[in-house]
Protein backbone atom coordinates (compact mmCIF):
# COMPACT_ATOMS: atom_id res chain seq x y z
CA UNK A 1 0.00 0.00 0.00
CA UNK A 2 1.60 3.17 -0.77
CA UNK A 3 1.87 6.50 0.76
CA UNK A 4 -0.85 8.17 -1.27
CA UNK A 5 -3.27 5.19 -0.55
CA UNK A 6 -3.11 5.36 3.36
CA UNK A 7 -1.47 3.73 6.06
CA UNK A 8 -3.01 0.68 8.27
CA UNK A 9 -1.92 0.25 11.96
CA UNK A 10 -2.27 -1.90 15.18
CA UNK A 11 -1.95 -0.67 18.16
CA UNK A 12 1.26 1.87 19.24
CA UNK A 13 2.24 1.58 15.66
CA UNK A 14 3.43 4.74 13.88
CA UNK A 15 6.07 7.74 14.10
CA UNK A 16 4.73 9.31 17.69
CA UNK A 17 7.41 12.11 17.90
CA UNK A 18 8.10 11.05 21.49
CA UNK A 19 10.71 8.58 22.72
CA UNK A 20 8.58 5.66 24.39
CA UNK A 21 8.79 6.35 28.20
CA UNK A 22 11.24 9.32 27.33
CA UNK A 23 9.02 11.84 27.62
CA UNK A 24 5.90 11.07 30.02
CA UNK A 25 5.03 14.82 31.03
CA UNK A 26 5.18 16.06 27.91
CA UNK A 27 2.21 13.36 26.66
CA UNK A 28 0.54 13.49 29.81
CA UNK A 29 0.86 18.05 29.06
CA UNK A 30 -0.66 17.41 25.49
CA UNK A 31 -3.13 14.98 26.56
CA UNK A 32 -4.48 17.36 29.61
CA UNK A 33 -4.73 20.51 26.65
CA UNK A 34 -6.56 18.32 24.19
CA UNK A 35 -9.19 17.24 26.89
CA UNK A 36 -9.63 21.33 27.73
CA UNK A 37 -9.31 22.71 24.68
CA UNK A 38 -11.97 19.67 23.38
CA UNK A 39 -13.93 20.88 26.63
CA UNK A 40 -14.27 24.01 25.52
CA UNK A 41 -15.98 23.71 21.87
CA UNK A 42 -18.27 20.89 23.33
CA UNK A 43 -19.37 23.54 26.27
CA UNK A 44 -20.16 26.05 22.99
CA UNK A 45 -22.30 22.68 21.55
CA UNK A 46 -23.86 22.29 25.00
CA UNK A 47 -25.52 25.67 24.59
CA UNK A 48 -27.70 24.35 21.20
CA UNK A 49 -29.98 27.00 20.21
CA UNK A 50 -31.75 26.33 17.21
CA UNK A 51 -32.73 30.21 16.50
CA UNK A 52 -28.75 30.68 16.24
CA UNK A 53 -27.73 28.29 13.97
CA UNK A 54 -27.46 29.97 10.87
CA UNK A 55 -27.06 27.00 8.80
CA UNK A 56 -25.89 27.77 5.20
CA UNK A 57 -25.50 24.99 2.47
CA UNK A 58 -21.55 24.03 2.25
CA UNK A 59 -21.98 21.31 -0.57
CA UNK A 60 -25.20 19.74 -0.46
CA UNK A 61 -28.58 20.01 1.25
CA UNK A 62 -27.04 17.23 3.71
CA UNK A 63 -23.49 18.92 5.10
CA UNK A 64 -24.18 22.20 6.82
CA UNK A 65 -22.12 24.68 8.60
CA UNK A 66 -23.72 26.62 11.43
CA UNK A 67 -22.34 29.64 14.06
CA UNK A 68 -21.90 26.59 16.25
CA UNK A 69 -18.92 25.28 14.43
CA UNK A 70 -17.37 28.76 14.18
CA UNK A 71 -17.41 29.69 17.41
CA UNK A 72 -16.55 26.03 18.44
CA UNK A 73 -13.97 26.44 16.83
CA UNK A 74 -12.93 29.71 17.71
CA UNK A 75 -12.90 28.21 21.70
CA UNK A 76 -10.65 25.11 20.92
CA UNK A 77 -7.83 27.56 18.97
CA UNK A 78 -7.66 29.69 21.88
CA UNK A 79 -7.27 26.86 24.78
CA UNK A 80 -4.64 25.78 22.61
CA UNK A 81 -2.62 29.43 22.02
CA UNK A 82 -3.01 30.23 25.07
CA UNK A 83 -1.21 27.55 25.95
CA UNK A 84 1.29 26.40 23.32
CA UNK A 85 1.61 29.52 21.10
CA UNK A 86 4.21 28.08 18.88
CA UNK A 87 2.07 25.01 18.05
CA UNK A 88 0.27 25.22 14.51
CA UNK A 89 -3.35 24.50 14.45
CA UNK A 90 -5.45 23.12 11.49
CA UNK A 91 -9.14 22.67 11.19
CA UNK A 92 -12.23 22.36 9.83
CA UNK A 93 -13.83 25.92 9.24
CA UNK A 94 -10.84 28.29 10.01
CA UNK A 95 -7.32 28.97 8.24
CA UNK A 96 -4.54 26.88 9.21
CA UNK A 97 -2.31 28.96 11.47
CA UNK A 98 1.05 28.89 13.01
CA UNK A 99 3.26 30.68 15.19
CA UNK A 100 6.98 32.77 14.29
CA UNK A 101 8.74 29.72 15.67
CA UNK A 102 6.46 26.66 14.85
CA UNK A 103 7.54 23.97 17.32
CA UNK A 104 6.53 21.15 14.87
CA UNK A 105 3.59 19.93 17.00
CA UNK A 106 0.23 20.45 15.05
CA UNK A 107 -3.22 20.41 16.54
CA UNK A 108 -5.96 19.56 14.08
CA UNK A 109 -9.18 20.44 15.28
CA UNK A 110 -13.14 19.47 14.38
CA UNK A 111 -15.17 21.60 16.52
CA UNK A 112 -18.45 20.26 15.26
CA UNK A 113 -18.17 16.30 14.21
CA UNK A 114 -22.20 15.40 13.73
CA UNK A 115 -23.41 18.78 12.09
CA UNK A 116 -26.70 17.10 10.86
CA UNK A 117 -27.34 15.48 13.78
CA UNK A 118 -26.73 18.69 15.95
CA UNK A 119 -29.31 20.54 13.68
CA UNK A 120 -31.98 17.54 14.20
CA UNK A 121 -31.04 17.27 18.28
CA UNK A 122 -29.58 14.02 17.36
CA UNK A 123 -27.17 13.16 20.56
CA UNK A 124 -24.09 11.95 18.52
CA UNK A 125 -22.27 14.83 17.95
CA UNK A 126 -19.22 16.06 20.08
CA UNK A 127 -15.98 18.08 19.35
CA UNK A 128 -12.53 16.51 18.19
CA UNK A 129 -9.06 17.60 19.26
CA UNK A 130 -6.22 15.55 18.34
CA UNK A 131 -1.96 16.68 18.20
CA UNK A 132 0.56 15.43 16.14
CA UNK A 133 4.49 15.58 16.85
CA UNK A 134 7.44 16.48 14.81
CA UNK A 135 7.81 13.38 12.81
CA UNK A 136 3.89 12.93 11.74
CA UNK A 137 2.75 10.83 14.66
CA UNK A 138 -0.74 11.15 16.71
CA UNK A 139 0.26 11.63 19.98
CA UNK A 140 -2.98 12.58 22.10
CA UNK A 141 -7.01 12.63 20.81
CA UNK A 142 -10.10 13.76 22.83
CA UNK A 143 -13.78 13.10 21.56
CA UNK A 144 -15.99 15.53 23.45
CA UNK A 145 -19.63 14.52 23.26
CA UNK A 146 -21.51 16.68 25.15
CA UNK A 147 -25.25 15.78 24.31
CA UNK A 148 -23.82 12.00 25.43
CA UNK A 149 -21.95 13.45 28.46
CA UNK A 150 -19.19 11.49 27.05
CA UNK A 151 -15.51 12.19 26.65
CA UNK A 152 -13.27 9.67 25.06
CA UNK A 153 -9.30 10.21 24.97
CA UNK A 154 -6.13 8.57 24.34
CA UNK A 155 -2.14 9.24 24.46
CA UNK A 156 0.10 7.36 22.55
CA UNK A 157 1.09 4.32 24.49
CA UNK A 158 -0.99 5.68 27.16
CA UNK A 159 -4.32 4.00 26.40
CA UNK A 160 -7.75 4.59 25.51
CA UNK A 161 -10.50 6.20 27.94
CA UNK A 162 -13.95 6.71 28.67
CA UNK A 163 -14.85 9.53 31.17
CA UNK A 164 -18.48 9.14 31.99
CA UNK A 165 -21.67 11.72 33.67
CA UNK A 166 -24.29 9.83 34.60
CA UNK A 167 -27.59 11.82 35.11
CA UNK A 168 -26.44 12.69 39.07
CA UNK A 169 -23.51 13.97 37.89
CA UNK A 170 -21.12 10.76 39.27
CA UNK A 171 -18.17 10.44 36.81
CA UNK A 172 -16.95 7.42 35.91
CA UNK A 173 -13.28 6.34 33.75
CA UNK A 174 -13.51 3.23 32.24
CA UNK A 175 -10.38 1.69 29.91
CA UNK A 176 -11.63 1.30 26.63
CA UNK A 177 -10.20 -2.50 25.23
CA UNK A 178 -12.96 -3.01 22.51
CA UNK A 179 -15.17 -6.20 22.92
CA UNK A 180 -13.86 -8.16 26.06
CA UNK A 181 -15.61 -11.09 24.81
CA UNK A 182 -16.25 -12.91 21.41
CA UNK A 183 -19.86 -12.49 20.35
CA UNK A 184 -22.18 -12.49 17.81
CA UNK A 185 -24.27 -10.69 16.12
CA UNK A 186 -21.36 -7.93 15.28
CA UNK A 187 -22.39 -4.94 13.87
CA UNK A 188 -20.48 -2.95 10.96
CA UNK A 189 -20.96 1.27 10.90
CA UNK A 190 -20.42 2.62 7.67
CA UNK A 191 -22.07 5.62 5.58
CA UNK A 192 -23.07 5.83 1.72
CA UNK A 193 -21.49 9.27 1.74
CA UNK A 194 -23.60 11.99 0.20
CA UNK A 195 -22.08 12.04 -3.20
CA UNK A 196 -24.55 10.22 -5.62
CA UNK A 197 -21.73 8.35 -7.82
CA UNK A 198 -19.85 6.56 -4.87
CA UNK A 199 -23.33 6.16 -2.68
CA UNK A 200 -24.50 3.95 -5.32
CA UNK A 201 -20.86 2.45 -5.98
CA UNK A 202 -21.03 1.78 -1.93
CA UNK A 203 -24.71 0.72 -2.15
CA UNK A 204 -23.98 -1.96 -4.63
CA UNK A 205 -21.00 -3.31 -2.84
CA UNK A 206 -23.06 -3.67 0.77
CA UNK A 207 -24.26 -7.12 0.23
CA UNK A 208 -20.90 -8.64 -0.07
CA UNK A 209 -19.16 -6.28 2.70
CA UNK A 210 -21.93 -7.31 5.16
CA UNK A 211 -20.60 -10.82 4.61
CA UNK A 212 -18.85 -11.47 7.87
CA UNK A 213 -21.65 -8.77 9.87
CA UNK A 214 -25.34 -9.03 10.99
CA UNK A 215 -26.33 -5.52 10.33
CA UNK A 216 -25.15 -2.24 10.41
CA UNK A 217 -25.01 1.35 12.34
CA UNK A 218 -24.80 4.51 11.88
CA UNK A 219 -24.01 7.17 14.29
CA UNK A 220 -23.52 10.36 11.37
CA UNK A 221 -20.34 11.18 13.41
CA UNK A 222 -16.91 9.84 12.38
CA UNK A 223 -15.19 10.74 15.12
CA UNK A 224 -18.03 8.86 17.65
CA UNK A 225 -18.01 5.57 15.17
CA UNK A 226 -14.04 5.51 16.17
CA UNK A 227 -14.53 5.45 19.43
CA UNK A 228 -17.44 3.16 19.15
CA UNK A 229 -15.07 0.99 18.03
CA UNK A 230 -12.81 1.65 20.82
CA UNK A 231 -15.57 0.64 22.93
CA UNK A 232 -17.43 -2.32 21.44
CA UNK A 233 -20.01 -0.95 20.71
CA UNK A 234 -19.40 -2.19 16.91
CA UNK A 235 -17.19 -4.05 15.59
CA UNK A 236 -15.98 -2.31 12.55
CA UNK A 237 -15.80 0.86 10.80
CA UNK A 238 -15.03 1.85 6.91
CA UNK A 239 -16.38 5.52 5.34
CA UNK A 240 -14.97 7.14 2.07
CA UNK A 241 -14.53 10.93 2.00
CA UNK A 242 -13.51 12.17 5.52
CA UNK A 243 -10.78 14.84 6.04
CA UNK A 244 -7.84 14.66 8.80
CA UNK A 245 -9.80 16.38 11.41
CA UNK A 246 -12.92 14.17 11.09
CA UNK A 247 -10.71 11.11 11.99
CA UNK A 248 -7.39 12.44 13.87
CA UNK A 249 -8.50 11.80 17.76
CA UNK A 250 -11.07 8.80 17.07
CA UNK A 251 -8.79 6.82 15.25
CA UNK A 252 -5.72 6.74 18.06
CA UNK A 253 -8.37 6.53 20.29
CA UNK A 254 -9.31 3.52 18.52
CA UNK A 255 -5.78 2.41 17.84
CA UNK A 256 -4.77 2.53 21.72
CA UNK A 257 -8.01 0.38 22.84
CA UNK A 258 -6.24 -2.17 20.59
CA UNK A 259 -7.98 -2.05 17.03
CA UNK A 260 -6.61 -2.20 13.85
CA UNK A 261 -6.75 1.22 11.90
CA UNK A 262 -6.33 2.15 8.57
CA UNK A 263 -6.07 6.59 7.75
CA UNK A 264 -6.05 7.59 4.33
CA UNK A 265 -3.03 9.88 3.70
CA UNK A 266 -4.34 13.38 2.35
CA UNK A 267 -2.76 16.30 1.09
CA UNK A 268 -1.46 18.69 4.31
CA UNK A 269 -3.56 20.33 6.06
CA UNK A 270 -1.14 23.20 7.11
CA UNK A 271 -1.99 24.54 2.93
CA UNK A 272 -6.08 23.86 3.77
CA UNK A 273 -8.66 21.29 3.07
CA UNK A 274 -8.13 18.73 0.49
CA UNK A 275 -10.25 18.52 -2.48
CA UNK A 276 -13.39 17.26 -2.35
CA UNK A 277 -12.32 14.86 -5.09
CA UNK A 278 -9.01 13.87 -3.23
CA UNK A 279 -10.98 13.24 0.23
CA UNK A 280 -14.40 11.32 -1.87
CA UNK A 281 -11.24 8.80 -3.26
CA UNK A 282 -9.97 7.62 0.22
CA UNK A 283 -11.04 5.63 2.87
CA UNK A 284 -11.06 5.37 6.81
CA UNK A 285 -11.44 1.99 8.63
CA UNK A 286 -11.01 0.83 11.86
CA UNK A 287 -12.09 -2.71 13.57
CA UNK A 288 -11.21 -5.73 16.39
CA UNK A 289 -7.88 -7.12 14.87
CA UNK A 290 -9.85 -10.35 13.70
CA UNK A 291 -11.80 -8.64 10.94
CA UNK A 292 -8.84 -6.55 10.10
CA UNK A 293 -8.87 -5.72 6.46
CA UNK A 294 -11.90 -8.27 6.14
CA UNK A 295 -14.79 -5.75 5.35
CA UNK A 296 -12.42 -2.84 3.37
CA UNK A 297 -12.30 -2.13 -0.79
Amino acid sequence: MNARDGSAAGPGDGQTGVKPGGNADLLADLLALAKAAAAAGAAVLAARDPSAFAATAKGSDADWVTAFDLAAERAVRQTIAAARPLDAITGEELAPTSGPDASGYRWSVDPLDGTMNFIRNIAYYGTSVAVQGPDGGWLAGVVSAPALRRTYFASRGGGAWLEEENPYGQVTVTKLQGPLLPRNGRLLATSLTYDPEIRSRLAGQLGARMQNFNDFRRLGSAALELCAVAEGGVDAYLEYGLYEHDFAAGALIAEEAGAWVRRPELSSALVGLPSQAEAMSSWTAASIPELAEKFTP
